[in-house]
C-alpha cells in the first residue's frame, strides 16, 4: 500500500469527482475500459492471470457492469504507474470494488485512505465470515500449527512458528503482500517447536533463514500479509496498522 501525504491543490480538486460512462471490455478482475480509457479499480486487487479465481474475478466484473453504464469515481491518486486512470465504480447504490471484495475474488488494496476505505475493509471481513473464494480457510492439518510471530515492517521480516510438535511440509506456500509481490517456500519442512524467517533481501538461505529477493514488500504506511497453503487457500491474514 502507498501513503500519499501532500498532495498538489488540482489533485485534491479532483477526488470524489464522477464522470459516467458505458463498460465496452473488462481486461480482467480489476481493469476495465470505458470510452478507450483503462480503468484501473481503486483499493481491491485481484488474481493475476494463472491464479486461482481469475477467471472468476473477470466473469463477475463482466456480469455487474459490461455494456453498462456506471459512475466512475476518483481518488487521491488520479493515474498509476501504468498510466491507468484510479477510481472507484458504482452503479446505484453499489459500489462494485467493495462487492468484489465481498464476494472472495479480490483482496484490499489500500492506497490512501478515503471515504469508501471503511466499507472495504467491511466488505473484506464479510468475505472472512463467509470463508468465501480468496477467504476459504485451508484444510491443511498445518493450517492449525502455523502462527505468524512477527512481521518487522522497518526490517523487512517476516517469522511464522510452528506451534505443533510435528513438522510441517510448506512446500508451495505463499505468502503475499496486498499487491502483487508474492514469495514460495520450496521444499521446506518446519520442524515441530521450531520457527522460520522471511527477510527481504538478495542473500543466501539456511535452514531457519530465507531471503524473499525483492528490494523492499511491507510500507510502514499500512499493508496486509497472506499466506496461503499449496492450493491457494488461506492459512492467516494480518493487516499492518495505517
Amino acid at each position: 500500500a502507498v501513503n500519499y501525504g501532500f498532495l498538489d491543490s488540482n489533485v485534491v480538486s479532483l477526488i470524489g469527482k464522477r464522470d459516467t460512462g458505458v463498460v465496452e471490455r473488462v481486461i480482467d478482475g480489476d481493469t476495465i475500459v470505458v470510452n478507450g480509457t483503462h480503468i484501473r479499480l481503486l483499493g481491491i486487487n485481484t488474481p493475476e492471470k494463472k491464479e486461482l479465481y481469475y477467471q472468476e474475478a473477470k466473469e463477475f466484473l463482466e456480469g455487474l457492469v459490461l455494456n453498462k453504464t456506471i459512475e466512475i469515481e476518483y481518488g487521491a491518486e488520479r493515474y498509476d504507474k501504468y498510466n491507468r486512470t484510479l477510481a472507484y465504480l458504482i452503479i446505484g447504490e453499489n459500489e462494485i470494488n467493495a462487492e468484489l471484495v465481498r464476494n472472495g475474488l479480490a483482496n484490499i488494496y489500500i492506497y490512501d485512505t478515503d471515504r469508501h476505505t471503511a466499507e472495504l475493509r467491511e466488505a473484506w471481513n464479510t468475505c472472512m465470515q463467509r470463508g468465501k473464494n480468496l477467504c476459504e480457510k485451508s484444510e491443511n492439518p498445518c493450517s492449525l500449527c502455523i502462527e505468524l510471530k512477527e512481521l518487522d515492517v522497518k526490517n523487512q521480516k517476516v517469522v511464522l512458528n510452528n506451534k505443533c510438535d510435528f513438522e510441517c511440509n510448506l512446500t508451495n506456500w505463499s505468502i503475499k503482500d496486498e499487491g502483487r509481490k508474492k514469495f514460495f517456500f520450496k521444499n521446506f519442512m518446519l520442524e515441530g517447536k521450531s520457527e522460520v524467517k522471511i527477510i527481504v533481501g538478495n542473500k543466501t538461505n539456511t535452514e531457519s533463514v530465507l531471503f524473499w529477493k525483492e528490494d523492499y514488500v511491507w510500507t510502514e504506511a499500512g499493508d496486509s500479509l497472506f499466506l496461503r497453503d499449496e492450493k491457494g487457500k488461506l492459512i492467516l491474514w494480518k493487516e499492518i496498522e495505517r
